[in-house]
């Protein structure tokens, strides 16, 4: 029996540009549903559908007596089905390319996978009442799903043959450092809103068991180690004339780094707004995408040219 993704396969075959563009809005989704994600938390609502799969025991959707702090929760469910759409758009346009790129069409999957995986520890999130422990693996998950997005979108403009390096291997060693420290900033960054000043509710939420203001101290050292391996990578690219776009890359991480570093510092010195905040989480995601996308360059997968059929020589065709 067929399934309805080899009949649609069969009938459609989309250009590299729409797999191209398929792949980017998973990854436009992923950094949206983060964002808005933050947005509960910091208005206050994360408890505005007070349970999980529903709003409130007797209505699935958001009730007028909810107001406003339901109406952004239940929006935000709303929009996994947005993101739901540009996964399965990308698994579609993945299976239905010729011919059938089978490991594209994997990483495709793996998003669906981790969304549906991620709903489900946001509702146990709703659950046990903003449990901070819950809350930091709702936000990892996320990040998980945008690494996912991002490795498939970087791949949908490969080929298939098997990756070869563009750079020496201590390059691709130092890029292993600042992907692996990049993520412990991330991680860290969970533990300074677990233990801040926005629980995600009006009411007494637990918070994780130290002091923000510690946990931003140490966060903010993994910021700098990861600045300190950006420019080295910058100027290490340069030694070894490693490709323009590659440079390029490094290049994006630095720009996003300053500009991320900029707004942790003056959120951490005006008392932590809710704004600020915001655009940190988005900056967050920006910077992770930078780090994928230069660890990503770093090797390449050439597309398959076809063969140039060679041209008669106009002298003999007139012999």
């Amino acid at each position: 029996m067929q399934t309805p993704l080899a009949f649609i396969a069969q009938r459609w075959t989309p250009s590299p540009r729409i797999l191209r563009r398929a792949a980017l809005s998973a990854v436009v989704m992923s950094v949206l549903i983060i964002v808005t994600g933050g947005a509960v938390r910091l208005t206050g609502s994360g408890l505005g559908c007070d349970t999980w799969p529903k709003c409130t025991d007797d209505s699935l959707i958001v009730t007028a007596e909810q107001g406003f702090h339901g109406f952004v929760e239940f929006g935000n469910r709303m929009l996994t089905y947005v993101l739901s759409a540009a996964v399965g758009w990308a698994i579609i346009a993945a299976r239905s390319t010729k011919p059938w790129r089978r490991g594209l069409t994997r990483w495709g999957w793996a998003q669906f996978w981790i969304v549906m995986s991620n709903a489900v520890i946001g509702g146990i999130t709703v659950w046990m009442g903003l449990n901070p422990w819950t809350v930091a693996g709702h936000f990892l998950a996320a990040n998980a799903l945008l690494t996912v997005t991002v490795i498939t979108w970087h791949r949908a403009g490969e080929g298939d043959t098997p990756a070869r390096p563009r750079v020496p291997k201590p390059v691709r060693k130092l890029s292993w450092a600042i992907t692996g420290v990049s993520a412990l900033l991330i991680v860290l960054g969970t533990t300074v809103t677990g233990a801040g000043k926005h629980a995600g509710d009006s009411s007494d939420v637990p918070r994780m068991p130290w002091d923000w203001t510690d946990a931003a101290h140490l966060h903010a050292v993994a910021a700098w180690a990861v600045c300190a391996l950006a420019v080295a990578m910058w100027l290490v690219l340069r030694v070894v004339d490693a490709p323009d776009d590659t440079r390029a890359r490094a290049r994006d991480l630095l720009i996003v780094l300053l500009l991320q570093g900029g707004i942790g510092y003056v959120q951490y010195f005006t008392g932590v707004p809710e704004l600020l905040v915001a655009a940190h989480m988005l900056g967050s995601s920006l910077m992770w995408i930078a780090v994928l996308r230069l660890a990503l360059s770093l090797r390449e997968r050439p597309l398959p040219t076809a063969d140039i059929p060679a041209q008669a020589d106009p002298e003999l065709a007139t012999a």
